[in-house]
């Protein structure tokens, strides 16, 4: 079984590493404070002074850092990084939310020594990561990840390769960027809710039962947008532009700002000039796409068989 070095004991990090020791390897742990790994080194792990130190005797290093500064200086410094420790052929796995530019920064200088960086972020938050519910997405090197995936397998239980270096850390942000986002149009559209007379509990009780609230967010991109199909309409696009103006105008009626709904009305605005207005109102999602540049087009099998994995 692999040698695996651990480094962040931060909120992951340290439920991480108790996870990787109750998997039975063999587990270095380093941190900048010292005392938070006493319960690791209790439970059977031993302790690195420094990054450099743990690389020396791990086969696969896990580091669960803040963000691309904290990995950068772990990852890279040449005194007591860890390219300063590991050996050839030796795996690092990037935990962290990290940035992909920043990744590929590191992957590259680690394969100018024979070594291999994988990011690896995660998704499940603290209580994801004690109970091993979590979600990981590895991008890099596709037989390294085969050949080392049994360290992320005793982290979380829906391990998934994505593609090339960076890739993971694409989705993590795809991912976290649309959940807050999400999180401040709730914010927006509760808020109205409740200045329009509706009782907080009420409103949350309903609305969780609707056709939104019944569906996994993500898996409303499997609704035409994801295989580029928009007719027949589901739900007309003209429809949509009547209920969303009517929530921007009850905003107004009780004088609470709705930049976000005010936005999507801008948005399907522009879509009915298209000529739009009888195709599926998800059809208006088309036009950031022209603006990003991006055109693509699943197949609908290929959709469906990924939402029956589950």
């Amino acid at each position: 079984m692999s040698r695996i070095g651990f480094i962040g004991l931060g909120t992951m990090g340290a439920s991480f590493a108790t996870n990787i020791i109750k998997a039975g390897f063999d587990v270095t742990v380093h941190d900048i404070h010292r005392q938070v790994a006493e319960p690791h080194l209790n439970a059977g792990a031993k302790w690195a002074d420094t990054p450099r130190e743990l690389a020396a005797v791990s086969d696969v290093v896990l580091t669960s850092l803040p963000g691309p500064p904290e990995v950068e200086a772990v990852a890279l410094d040449a005194a007591d990084g860890l390219v300063a420790g590991m050996a050839p052929g030796s795996v690092l796995f990037d935990l962290s939310t990290n940035s992909p530019t920043m990744v590929r920064r590191i992957h590259a200088a680690m394969a100018e020594k024979g070594l291999h960086c994988l990011d690896a972020p995660v998704s499940g938050g603290p209580k994801g990561a004690a109970s091993g519910k979590l979600a990981i997405w590895v991008g890099g090197d596709r037989a390294v990840f085969d050949a080392n995936r049994a360290a992320l397998d005793a982290l979380g239980d829906q391990v998934r390769y994505i593609g090339p270096i960076g890739a993971g850390a694409v989705a993590k942000l795809v991912h976290n960027a649309a959940g807050y986002a999400i999180q401040t149009a709730l914010a927006e559209v509760f808020s109205v809710g409740v200045k329009a007379g509706v009782e907080p509990l009420a409103l949350f009780e309903a609305v969780r039962q609707g056709a939104r609230g019944r569906q996994r967010t993500f898996d409303s991109l499997s609704d035409h947008y994801l295989i580029n199909q928009y007719d027949p309409a589901d739900f007309a696009l003209k429809l949509a532009h009547k209920d969303v103006s009517l929530a921007a105008e009850l905003g107004r009626e009780f004088g609470v700002p709705m930049r976000l709904i005010n936005a999507t009305v801008a948005e399907m605005t522009e879509a009915l000039g298209r000529g739009w207005e009888g195709r599926d109102s998800r059809v208006s999602m088309l036009l950031q796409q022209e603006r990003a540049g991006v055109d693509f087009a699943v197949d609908p099998a290929d959709v469906q068989a990924v939402l029956d994995n589950d």
